[in-house]
């Protein structure tokens, strides 16, 4: 049987559905997260939460894997909006302003990823965390599903110049 939540966990779960929905809305409105639309600053609000929240979290009572996406996850939302105001990189910063969002969106993913297969069902979990074949075969899958969708954005990016996208 699955480990019970704690109040946090629990509170970390909630809040981390919110991106992942706002992300799902924002990709198939704008082709990408937008942070200057609604969905877009829902999802940045709702990541950081989420973020902040899991660090109060840990099954092995210190810094984990976890933490690390978290930084990182926070690490790619201030490069998105560094090179937005600095334009360090010219005619690239569009490009990754958008993937380094799309980023946060992967990073979000890989550790529901381990969660929900960790606690589904709850009386036999599929996988029984990170190392588990489940938990790596369909993080594997997101992964090649992230490549495959930062080509798609990349590739629509550069065939319509003044998308949706753009507004980063």
């Amino acid at each position: 049987m699955a480990n019970p939540m704690s109040t946090l966990g629990i509170i970390h779960t909630v809040v981390s559905v919110i991106p992942v929905i706002a992300g799902i809305y924002s990709f198939s409105k704008y082709g990408a997260i937008v942070p200057k639309s609604d969905a877009g600053r829902l999802y940045l609000i709702t990541i950081v939460l989420s973020v902040v929240t899991s660090f109060g979290l840990s099954s092995t009572g210190g810094f984990n894997p976890g933490h690390a996406i978290g930084i990182l996850t926070l690490l790619a939302i201030a490069f998105s909006f560094a090179i937005a105001k600095l334009g360090w990189f010219g005619r690239l910063n569009r490009y990754l302003q958008v993937l380094s969002m799309s980023f946060t969106y992967f990073l979000l993913m890989v550790p529901a990823i381990n969660e929900t297969l960790s606690r589904v069902p709850p009386s036999n979990p599929i996988g029984n965390g990170p190392e588990s074949p489940p938990v790596q075969a369909t993080t594997a899958a997101w992964a090649v599903i992230f490549l495959i969708g930062i080509c798609w954005q990349a590739w629509s990016m550069h065939r319509h110049p003044v998308s949706g996208a753009q507004a980063v």
